[in-house]
């Protein structure tokens, strides 16, 4: 149930514009950020003895007013929307996510000679355990991984490769919006509070920096309000982690973990761009196999096609893979009148929300744009032509029964997607601006670095030319890839924002420890892919749910520990 709450505030949700709400709340661990990371550590605590308070700045659907908080602006050579690549609502930005899960593979984590900064301080095996428990949060089921991808058996044959050069990877993919799913357990929680609306404006520490003692939070209505707590975890995205420590500043000038000057740095996301085109006799033979419409009787499990870790040791290349995105050739009458009506008889876009997401889900797409069908102003002449075009209609229900697209595609869109190398000048600072707190908006500063550009080179030709080879096809490279090192990358970001609070045993040259611990810090840790120091290609949710859960057990066990010796 949501009300507006009472000093005590457990098992509640609390929306902070509902007009009341407790002047303080008081918990075991306050969690910054109702997402994929924040939902996952505040579940882990039900059933406990210990109090949880979980603060989401926005409300159970998206709105505008919050949205704009994310506003920002864009400093390096490849523009970058900060407001348009995240959802400020109960659930997170994977509100907009397309549930892709797939674990790190064990060369991602390594560090690996050719690739500056890279190495997590943590294995392939520390993770494991906790990539177990992430499939029942995920609710993709008991599948079984290997190195890098799902153990599963494709529907449809993919497309045979060299070994040394592809390899066909697995993820999975989730049914569920992370905020839905578990809104309900967490509303019944006796130890658990939501505060909705409630945005952190600061952490403020102890004297010697070295403690957070309370997190000051505030509504756009005015209100605000005090959570106290013994342990803090900020999990709120690659971006605003960085500028939430550099915001809480009132006792470290540098903001909070930052006396080393590395919060904000090495931001990384997935470029993407497209690589060529190909074409071939039977298109469909290519681009079939790694569609992600689920079909029935399928495995819930779909391919991609990357770059084998072989390939990428030999040549010095960055992780990526690629899709084959087939692109229609002309719509015949009857199939155009069909969506035309489909189109029609949607129910209209009404609210505030849903035309947020809309407008969001449109600014993250990645696909290389199709045939956009608006309603029809005539119905009764989109009827018309559906009855004139019944031939097309039944040549599609054909190719249907034989496996082959509804229209066939004039050619194929290869599009990339890689890894990112870490990069101490690609940045996240605070801008010139202001919101409306009067808080500084983020300034992002997206670099490449020349392994970028190399890897984008070396492998967008092979990707190219191997797959044309297994479909018999022929392949067209992208003109900016055929220039030199100078050329200006043509690829723009996927929202997976990492790095920028880095995990490193080393303080100068990260944010968190590999217990995720702020640096120098007791009782303040992150969540989130903004702890990872390289990122794979890797759609990074499945990651980020491991880190939390193991964040999770690592946080009951120091309140346990407190709790046996009585200092609790």
């Amino acid at each position: 149930m949501l009300v507006n709450g009472d000093s005590k505030g457990t098992g509640v949700i609390i929306d902070y514009l509902g007009g009341e709400h407790p002047a303080d709340v008081e918990a075991d661990v306050c969690i910054v950020g109702g997402g994929a990371a924040g939902i996952a550590i505040a579940r882990s605590f039900l059933g406990t003895r210990f109090n949880v308070c979980l603060i989401e700045s926005g409300g159970l659907a998206g709105e505008d007013r919050n949205q704009a908080l994310y506003e920002g602006s864009s400093a390096g050579d490849v523009e970058f929307n900060p407001s348009m690549s995240r959802m400020r609502v109960f659930g997170g930005s994977c509100n907009l996510w397309g549930g892709g899960c797939i674990p790190l593979g064990k060369q991602d984590l390594e560090r690996r000679e050719w690739v500056p900064h890279s190495g997590w301080p943590i294995g392939y095996a520390d993770l494991e355990p906790f990539y177990l428990r992430a499939r029942e949060y995920c609710q993709i089921g008991a599948l079984d991984f290997t190195d890098g991808s799902f153990a599963e058996s494709p529907f449809r044959s993919t497309l045979p490769f060299d070994q040394e050069k592809l390899v066909n990877q697995f993820f999975a993919r989730s049914p569920i919006l992370f905020g839905d799913a578990y809104r309900t357990e967490l509303e019944h929680a006796d130890n658990v509070t939501v505060l909705l609306h409630g945005n952190l404006l600061e952490l403020k520490a102890s004297a010697d920096g070295r403690h957070v003692r309370e997190a000051h939070i505030g509504a756009l209505n005015g209100a605000r309000g005090v959570v106290r707590a013994r342990h803090y975890v900020l999990a709120c995205g690659g971006i605003e982690n960085a500028r939430l420590l550099l915001l809480s500043n009132s006792v470290v000038p540098e903001g909070l973990g930052n006396r080393h000057d590395v919060v904000g740095r090495y931001f990384m996301d997935h470029p993407s761009g497209k690589l060529g085109t190909l074409t071939a006799k039977g298109n469909h033979r290519i681009t079939r196999p790694y569609e992600r419409r689920h079909i029935k009787g399928a495995p819930p499990a779909f391919p991609e096609i990357a770059l084998s870790p072989q390939f990428q040791r030999k040549h010095r290349v960055l992780n990526g893979r690629v899709h084959p995105f087939g692109v229609e050739g002309p719509l015949p009458r009857g199939i155009r009148a069909l969506r035309e009506l489909k189109t029609a008889l949607r129910n209209p876009v009404q609210n505030e929300s849903a035309l947020l997401e809309a407008r969001l889900s449109e600014a993250l797409r990645n696909a290389p744009a199709g045939h956009v069908i608006t309603a029809p102003d005539n119905l009764g002449l989109t009827a018309l032509k559906l009855g004139l075009g019944i031939g097309d209609l039944a040549r599609a229900c054909v190719h249907r029964l034989t496996d082959r697209p509804t229209v066939a595609n004039s050619h194929v869109d290869l599009v990339g997607y890689f890894e990112q190398a870490p990069n101490p000048d690609s940045r996240v600072t605070l801008g010139a601006e202001m919101d409306a707190f009067g808080q500084r908006k983020v300034e992002v500063d997206w670099r490449l670095t020349s392994l970028d550009r190399e890897t984008y080179r070396s492998s967008a030709r092979m990707f190219g030319e191997e797959i044309a080879s297994a479909g018999e096809g022929h392949f067209e490279l992208e003109p900016w890839l055929a220039h030199d090192d100078a050329a200006k990358p043509e690829v723009h970001g996927t929202a997976h924002h990492m790095g920028t609070t880095r995990m490193s045993d080393n303080p100068l040259t990260g944010v968190v420890d590999s217990r995720c611990k702020v640096h120098g810090m007791d009782n303040l840790h992150i969540a989130g892919s903004s702890v990872f120091p390289t990122g794979g290609w890797a759609f990074p949710t499945f990651t980020i749910v491991a880190l939390s859960m193991r964040l999770a057990d690592e946080l009951r066990d120091l309140l346990t520990t407190c709790a046996s010796t009585g200092l609790l």
